[in-house]
């Protein structure tokens, strides 16, 4: 029995609708209905992925772009990315994919095996594996799940990019096929999170699972005004290193995008005056479009 059917034994059907179990969420769905993710819906009273198998974009990356700085530095990662994210940040650098839903942007269907012969076949310009990035992959899970387990059949590598905003049991069905994560730490307030959409201690158990399963980076993107203290660097620093301090965090200056263009780009110098505070904690810093 799948997590969702094991939900949905659990929760029972409420009229015509149904739970979705995967984010902290927990959209209660219609018949048709999508969730606030825009990537899964009620279909015939199931939850479905309608991002699964649907790129938008794909790409030879630097590993160094996801970012991971501590993980094969120096090789390329075929990058690929669907629609849809569980959070609504004002400032998302592909809104145009995360923020939309199937009918709002292009894309193109492709199966598991295919990505992964992809990836393989991309081995002699230095890629090794599959990122699932751009959007948020976890809203999708399933499609990272079944591609990624196919990626490791090749003795390839997985990475995923994620907010971390899913619930561990998600986490648990995609750990045995992932070798690293870059995990998104949007800040370390709760009501910082709230007005992003998320959760602060969903995320924060998601880093914890991850960190004790595969080789995991964070990043603080510090937006002016909302999560630039140095008082709240110190306590994201401190609550990292509780869990090791070798973790890589890196910190990385904001520029206006999407609905907060109304915003200066993040000052260089408190980008590295937080790098200091970090750095009293944790081994490896890094700092981020400087």
């Amino acid at each position: 029995m799948s997590l969702i059917e094991k939900q949905e034994e659990k929760t029972g059907a409420l009229d015509d609708r149904v739970i979705c179990p995967v984010c902290m969420h927990h959209c209660v769905l219609r018949e048709e209905q999508y969730g606030r993710c825009r990537a899964r819906k009620n279909e015939q009273g199931k939850i479905v992925s309608v991002s699964y198998g649907k790129v938008t974009s794909a790409m030879l990356d630097p590993i160094e772009k996801k970012p991971l700085a501590r993980f094969y530095p120096g090789s390329r990662i075929l990058s690929v990315g669907s629609f849809g994210c569980n959070l609504c940040c004002p400032f998302c650098q592909n809104h145009e994919i995360s923020m939309a839903g199937q009918d709002q942007t292009g894309w193109q269907e492709i199966l598991p095996e295919d990505l992964a012969e992809l990836a393989f076949r991309y081995r002699g310009s230095g890629n090794i594996g599959v990122a699932f990035t751009y959007n948020e992959p976890l809203t999708g899970y399933e499609f990272v799940r079944d591609t990624a387990r196919l990626v490791k059949d090749y003795g390839m590598k997985n990475v995923v990019v994620t907010n971390g905003s899913v619930e561990l049991e998600i986490l648990e069905e995609i750990l045995p096929y992932i070798d690293a994560m870059n995990i998104d730490l949007k800040g370390f307030t709760e009501s910082y999170y709230r007005k992003l959409g998320g959760d602060l201690d969903t995320v924060k158990a998601f880093i914890q699972k991850a960190a004790e399963a595969c080789h995991v980076e964070l990043t603080t993107l510090i937006v002016p005004g909302e999560n630039d203290s140095i008082n709240e660097m110190e306590r994201e620093a401190e609550w990292i290193a509780s869990l090791s301090p070798d973790i890589p965090l890196h910190i990385s200056r904001f520029f206006p995008r999407s609905k907060m263009t109304d915003k200066q780009a993040t000052d260089v110098g408190l980008v590295y005056r937080l790098k200091e505070t970090a750095e009293q904690y944790l081994k490896y810093v890094y700092t981020g479009n400087c």
